[in-house]
This record gives structure tokens, sequence and C-alpha cells, in this order.
């Protein structure tokens, strides 16, 4: 177990089991169904299975699905997937707080019989003004004195549909003077008739997720209950549901426990706007390599121990931060650093002619498929008399001396081959220079000139009669603002160039290249070939060499 691993969770879940408190932990992940999980739901999904898998417990996947107005079957099979991809494995069978419905009728009728909730016909706008503020007591409401009876019957009418949606919910009865808001009465059922993605129409009251949660813990025997900061308040009502519940007013019943959310520079961390990003059509959908959800950073090219391990460098503590978009592609480079493949693409090329090479000749050479693990093996690259290079190097006119690639008189090294020498070159009509014409020193392949020439540039080719077409993507950060999250219209600091489309070559080994499989295309960054189908072959850049925003 790492240094960052070891925090205040771990050294509450030894002290409980020491105390002996429980026998083993059990842990839960409660996403709600209402949109793809993104890179701040993996910190909590390699949490609670991280701790379940190192205490030898368990954790479960149970989907807090009270509120059928935003779910979809969708967003659960997206769900389950990119646990699975993580690669965590929850114990026995997906649970549903829609299980427990029929169960969470049960207790709000023990909480209205031992006149602790009581069924109310304030407004919205009125239940707001009789709430109160952090400075001000909340005043009660003028039925909160109703009668057990009265409100078993006004709980039954609503269960069977007789009031309209929005006229009455059933509240708890705690304290409206309370310093947290959150204790002042808060609703525990309301009234939906919408159908259920697993209940059907079967039920037309539906539970509040603070009632429903600490339930469904109780429920499942989850022993610690591992919740963001944001619901640090709602702890209060946690506590106060199960210890007034005959059934889970015990020592060892669940407890909660907050950490801070994850919040990450150049992107949002929030499903209602990601959502909004998708819904207008501001990316191509949940799963875009522009966004942060984990099919999105999948699709991108991100692995899975990338991800574990950010999780493991950023840590889990009590103080909201935001993290440095440049933790989490450095831990991407260093985990394909170690294993990514290597191959050559010429992104935006232009073709070589060299002229003293045989016509019709192929010639093929030996490199490795990873320079620092020879157990990868050698890969086969091509050599001709017409290759393609990078645009970027060839200069008319270098800019200064430190020019380490191609010039008119000037030699560089192809990767993986000989020393070529440029000599002339042709233009189209716009002056865009479309062919570089060179020779080749055939002695120099994987060695020095003999007569002690010295040449420093090294560049990548791909050689042409065999190259295969392909489209690049090349990802930069969605936003133009750091924090885009906190101004109100988001939406609008798109960056125009967030995703830029061109059009090169590969070679032909590439051409069965797995989807999401990371390559190294060599002085160009890693890159995968998107998992979506496609008629060509189209590559996807998951990230840069080295930083290249922090300067």
């Amino acid at each position: 177990m790492s240094e960052t691993q070891i925090n205040f969770i771990r050294h509450k879940i030894d002290a409980d089991l020491a105390k002996k408190l429980h026998k083993s932990i059990q842990t839960r992940f409660p996403p709600e169904p209402n949109g793809y999980l993104h890179i701040g739901h993996a910190k909590s999904v390699c949490l609670n299975f991280g701790l379940a898998r190192d205490y030898n417990g368990k954790c479960n996947l149970r989907f807090d699905d009270t509120n059928p107005t935003k779910e979809d079957a969708e967003f659960i099979k997206s769900i389950k997937a990119d646990i699975e991809w993580l690669g965590f494995k929850w114990d026995g069978e997906a649970q549903y707080s829609s299980n427990y419905f029929d169960k969470f009728y049960d207790y709000a009728l023990e909480l209205i019989n031992k006149n602790l909730a009581y069924v109310c016909f304030l407004t919205t706008e009125q239940t707001r003004e009789y709430r109160g503020t952090l400075k001000q007591a909340g005043k009660n409401s003028p039925h909160r004195d109703s009668s057990i009876t009265e409100n078993l019957e006004l709980f039954n009418k609503m269960k069977n549909g007789e009031f309209a949606a929005g006229e009455c919910v059933l509240r708890a009865k705690i304290d409206m003077s309370n310093s947290f808001i959150c204790l002042r009465d808060p609703a525990l059922f309301r009234i939906l008739f919408e159908p259920h993605h697993q209940t059907g129409d079967a039920w037309k009251i539906y539970p509040m997720y603070d009632f429903a949660h600490p339930i469904s813990d109780a429920i499942e025997g989850i022993t610690h209950s591992l919740c963001t900061l944001e619901f640090q308040d709602n702890r209060r009502l946690y506590d106060w549901i199960l210890e007034h519940l005959d059934d889970f007013n015990k020592p060892n019943r669940p407890h909660q426990y907050e950490f801070s959310r994850l919040n990450l520079e150049w992107t949002l961390m929030s499903k209602r706007q990601l959502q909004i990003l998708v819904e207008q059509n501001l990316v191509s959908g949940w799963d875009d390599p522009r966004m942060p959800t984990i099919s999105g950073l999948r699709r991108r090219g991100y692995t899975p121990a990338s991800i574990r391990d950010f999780a493991d460098r950023i840590g889990i503590s009590k103080v909201d931060s935001t993290t440095d978009m440049k933790i989490l592609e450095d831990t991407l480079r260093d985990d394909l650093n170690a294993k990514a493949p290597r191959s050559m693409a010429v992104i935006d090329p232009i073709k070589v002619v060299i002229e003293n090479y045989p016509p019709e000749q192929i010639e093929s050479l030996s490199a490795p498929v990873h320079p620092q693990n020879e157990a990868m093996g050698k890969r086969e690259i091509l050599f001709s008399k017409e290759l393609f290079i990078d645009r970027a190097d060839f200069a008319e006119d270098p800019p200064n001396n430190k020019f380490k690639r191609l010039a008119i008189g000037k030699e560089v090294r192809l990767r993986n081959a000989y020393v070529i020498l440029a000599t002339t070159f042709d233009t189209d009509f716009d002056g865009n220079i479309t062919t570089v014409y060179a020779t080749y020193d055939p002695e120099t392949l994987g060695k020095n000139p003999a007569d002690g020439r010295k040449v420093k540039g090294v560049i990548h080719f791909v050689e042409a009669s065999k190259a295969l077409e392909a489209e690049f993507r090349i990802y930069e950060r969605l936003f133009t603002l750091e924090n885009p999250g906190k101004n109100e219209h988001f939406e609008q600091l798109i960056n125009p160039k967030s995703l830029v489309i061109t059009s090169g070559v590969v070679e032909p080994n590439m051409a069965n290249a797995p989807p999401e499989q990371a390559y190294q295309f060599e002085r160009e960054g890693y890159f995968c070939r998107d998992n979506q189908p496609s008629d060509g072959l189209i590559f996807n850049k998951t990230v840069a060499l080295r930083d290249t925003w922090s300067s």
C-alpha cells in the first residue's frame, strides 16, 4: 500500500475492526443512473472497491434510482461497463434502491406511527419561506400537528395517486429551529406520476435520496458509507433516520464519512453540465474523447491502470482543492511509456523522393516494438525510393542554426533507417512544398557516416507505396478557461481548437490495430484507434509525449 493510500478513512476502518465493531467491511458505490460516469466518479469507484479489496471485504454496486424523471437504462449499462473496465467487480448482483420501495414505504409508516413524520401541503415557495435561513430559524408547517391517523390516511392516498404531483409531500418531524437546515423537517417522499425503468407504473410516490440512502445502506449491511463533502451536513439526517427506525438503531449500523470530491482543471465535474454539452451537440456524445467521462477517456486511449494510479496519486482527504490536469496526463504518460508499442505515422505528409535509390525496390528494415523492452520484439518497417515525412520536418529556409531537421544541403537520419541529404523541392501554384528530393547514404544503416560526418537530426517517415491512409483527431483542452464550471455560460467557452482533424499515413502494420490500443507514434505522441465503427483508419491523439501546457 502506497503512502498516498493511507488516509483518515483507513484509520477509521482500522479502529472499527480493532474494536470488533465489524467482522469485515462492506462498502458500496451508489451512482444515480442519470448520466455517464466521469473521472470524479472514478475516484469514488477506486476508493470503495479498493477498500473492499484491501480489507478482504465486499463492495456493492447500487443504483440510486429514486428519480425516474432523469434515469435511463442506457446509463445503467454504461456504468456497469465503466466499473468493469476500470478493473473492479461488485459483490453479487447489482442492486437498486427501487428493490426496496416496499420497505421504504413501510419505514415511512413506522415514522408516522411514531409521530415523527407528517403529510404537508405547503407549496414549494411556502416550504422555502417556512424553512428559514442560516441566520433565522424556520417555523412549523400548519400541517405539522396533524394526527397520526390522519397522516396514515393521507400517506396512503399519496401512494394510491389520489393527489396531484407536487400537491403534498411526506416530511420528517425533526426541528424547524435546528442550525442544520437539512434537519428542518426534510421531505421523505414526493408524488411523481412517472413510469420507473425497474418498477414500471407500480408506484406514484418515490422516496427522496436522503431517506433512501441510509436505509439502503442498512439493508445491505454497509459498514462505511463514503460520500463527498457536499453531503457532510446531511450526515445528521442520515443518522437521525437510522436512529429512529427500530431495525437499524444498533452500534454496528452504517456510518457515513465524507471526503473531498475531485475538481479537475480545464473541464467539468458535473453530470448536469456535461449533459448540457451533449444535449446542445457541443460534443459528439457522452463518449466524446474531449469529455472527462470514463467512456470518453477510454475512447481517447486512457488505460484503467493510469486512472487507478491517478486516484492513488491525488489521495483522499477532507480538503477541497482543484487538481492540475497535468497530474492525470503524467500518470497516463508513465503508463504508456512503459508498455505502448512504437510505430510511425505522418500526420501532415509531404513526399520525399530518394533519387539515388533503386526504382521499384522496397527494402524491409527492422525496428524495436519498444526500445526499452526487448521482450516486446521487433517490427518490420519498409524503405523505398518514395517516402512521406512530416511537413514540419522540412524547412526551405531554416529559422536558425539549431534547426535539426531536413533542409536543402542538410542531412538528417530517417528513424531506424538511412541518412539522407535534401537537394531540391517542388511547390504547387500557391507556393506550398509538395515534394522534396534527396539522396541517401547506403552505408549508414544502423551506423554513422564512415567519414566522420556528424548527423544530429532524426526524423520519422513512412514508406509511400505501402502506406495506409488514416485520419488523425488531435485533441486539446475542451475549454478556454481553467475552471469553466464556475462560469454561468460555460457552454460559450468551448475551445475552437479542441478538435483538429487531419489526414495522413501510417505504417502498414497498423491495418489491424485494435480499438483503444495505445501506440506511441514516434515523435508525434500517443494515439489509439477509435473504438467506433468506421470505413477507414481513425486514430485519436491520447496525449503528447511531454506536457505542452505548462509553459
